[in-house]
């Protein structure tokens, strides 16, 4: 495994902040930190099943949106037009 020394370190920084921005960053390593505390309190939970579930984490309660109820679409039969009988029409029928 390659040794990675601080300008190497620096040059990743910079990649991963000119990749993600700046402002996202924070959020990402907010939700890096949560997932990795449920996948712990999982993992620990595999090993002994005797665990209280009250060592594990609540989960992050975040506003629902509500959505209006889906209204049918109801589709109107297509009905053609009635053929109005020219002069020609009806010589050609007769």
């Amino acid at each position: 495994m390659p040794n990675l020394g601080p300008t190497e370190l620096i040059i990743i920084a910079v990649v991963i902040i000119l990749l993600f921005g700046a402002k996202k960053l924070p959020d990402m390593a907010r939700s890096l930190g949560r997932s990795a505390k449920i996948f712990k309190a999982e993992t620990k939970g595999l090993r002994d099943p005797d665990a209280v579930d009250e060592e594990k984490p609540a989960p992050a309660t975040q506003p629902v949106q509500q959505l209006p109820p889906a209204q049918p679409q109801v589709q109107q039969p297509q009905v053609a037009p009635p053929i109005e009988q020219t002069s020609q029409n009806k010589a050609t029928n007769n």
